[in-house]
């Protein structure tokens, strides 16, 4: 066999390692970026921190000044025009293969028991009053734990009691209630071996179970929420309706959730008046007595952008209290362009030097295509920040991703985990993507939107007779949104909103 030579054309995409920190970096969420420059901070001498990197947020407050910001942009534009390099690694030209996008309107299941307010009770320090004490904002940041302990010194136990009442704290889980039994407790301090130690160190936790029940908050240390209501039923006054209530309670749960009067009458006696009043005893009770010491501070979203009003526009603008405000140590710099030529060292510290740089200008690209990207949703749904979300309209990735010369798979990572403040309140960039669904007019609604009145028709039934599924469709329908009874369905789950059967009031 003669060898011979060939000419083959292929193409191939080589990522450089500044194109594939840039894509990193976009796909990050606030909490990961803020890591990553934490982590390049301590890696990197170069690069060094102008100030606080996470400073509080402070929702649709004044910003940074316009000439504060044009400062700022210089003096990146003045860093970057040191490193002698061209912006050879825009985002979009590293994008290869669409990723597919994540199905966000799925619904999902209610795990929280229908008769039982689901909402934060008076007590717990998160309500929405404006003229809230800093002291009950700190005495909510306490855990459960750190309550029940501060309570233990005026309940005068014996040593032996109180170290089995701090085990039953430790084993709270995060709803308040005993998840793990007293004998897998005991085997766990004690083992199998020993069957006395075990049986004895039972009886004493079983002792001290009883001393937790009987401690603030009602209900902690509930084995199950039939137990957890009885407790605070046990509280209230004596009465009728509240005897008719531990009687559902140990019970009859499973019909109240079924919202079934006839049994609930045929099992407990009472009449359908007296059942009424019990039920509203159970729904005023907290099902979960950990709930108000949740760290709230865990939940905080600090939006990437905020839109304000521009005349009759809207503009978006970076939150500055995300933005990592960095810059190049000038000393390490100095030192580097003195010895400029050496070989050795002097080579690996001018790679880092050159690290740091496009550190930096990664960050700025990944914020200026936050913004752009930002912008062009809110020059698509300009009537959801005047009218809200019934006036949403169908966008796609592809739509934005044409306008702004970008690749979809680009604006699916800008859109992941990026939040955006409004006048409505905080939302993920994703929730301004919808499908669309016909109307009888030939247009489209977008799937927010119908949400949005699947939610008010929800909200202005008849308790005692809610809509179906069936029914919700068809008022769609005379609306000219023509949504198939699944499809309704499955809106309804996404927003929580449990079936026709369980919203009937007694």
């Amino acid at each position: 066999m003669k060898p011979s030579l060939q000419v083959r054309l292929s193409q191939h995409l080589a990522l450089t390692p500044q194109l594939q920190q840039s894509i990193r970096l976009l796909q990050l969420s606030t909490l990961e970026l803020h890591q990553e420059v934490e982590q390049m901070l301590e890696q990197n001498p170069f690069l060094e921190a102008e100030e606080d990197l996470t400073p509080t947020y402070e929702p649709m407050t004044e910003r940074l000044s316009t000439a504060e910001r044009a400062g700022e942009r210089e003096s990146e534009n003045a860093s970057e025009a040191a490193t002698g390099s061209d912006d050879a690694a825009g985002v979009d030209s590293a994008e290869f293969g669409a990723t597919e996008r994540e199905d966000w309107e799925n619904g999902t299941e209610r795990d929280d028991f229908d008769g039982i307010r689901e909402t934060p009770s008076a007590g717990s320090g998160t309500g929405e009053n404006d003229d809230f004490d800093p002291q009950e904002r700190n005495q909510a940041s306490q855990t459960l734990q750190e309550f029940l302990r501060e309570q233990l010194p005026g309940m005068r136990l014996s040593p032996e009691d109180a170290a089995a009442l701090h085990v039953l704290i430790e084993s709270l889980n995060e709803d308040g209630y005993l998840a793990d039994s007293l004998e897998e407790i005991a085997a766990e301090l004690v083992g199998d071996e020993d069957p006395e130690a075990k049986e004895e160190l039972i009886d004493r936790l079983q002792c001290a179970l009883k001393w937790l029940q009987s401690m603030e908050p009602a209900g902690v240390g509930a084995r199950n929420l039939s137990e957890c209501l009885i407790l605070q039923l046990r509280l209230l006054p004596r009465s009728e309706a509240q005897m008719i209530a531990i009687i559902i309670c140990k019970q009859h749960l499973d019909l109240l959730a079924r919202r079934d009067v006839k049994k609930l009458i045929a099992a407990t006696g009472a009449d359908e008046a007296l059942l009424k009043e019990a039920q509203g005893i159970i729904t005023s009770l907290e099902p979960k007595p950990a709930r108000p010491f949740a760290r709230a501070e865990a939940n905080i979203i600090v939006p990437d952008v905020i839109v304000q009003k521009s005349g009759r526009n809207w503009k978006v603008v970076l939150n500055p209290d995300v933005m990592p405000k960095l810059r190049i140590n000038d000393l390490y710099a100095q030192a580097i362009r003195s010895s400029r030529g050496a070989s050795g060292a002097g080579a690996g510290l001018s790679s880092r030097l050159q690290e740091a740089r496009w550190f930096m200008k990664n960050i700025q690209q990944r914020f200026d295509t936050i913004q752009r990207v930002s912008q062009a949703i809110v020059e698509r749904q300009k009537s959801f920040f005047t009218h809200g979300e019934i006036a949403m309209k169908p966008l796609v990735l592809r739509e934005i991703a044409d306008e702004l010369g970008l690749h979809e798979s680009t604006i699916s990572r800008v859109t992941t985990a990026k939040y955006m403040a409004t006048p409505f309140g905080t939302f993920e960039l994703k929730y301004f993507f919808g499908s669309s669904l016909n109307t009888e007019a030939g247009g489209n609604a977008s799937s927010t939107a119908v949400r949005a009145l699947i939610k008010q028709l929800v909200s202005a039934e008849d308790p005692a007779k809610p809509l179906s599924d069936s029914q919700l469709s068809q008022m769609l329908e005379e609306q000219g949104i023509q949504v198939a009874r699944r499809t309704v369905a499955k809106y309804r789950e996404a927003l929580k909103i449990a079936p026709a059967n369980l919203r009937k009031a007694l």
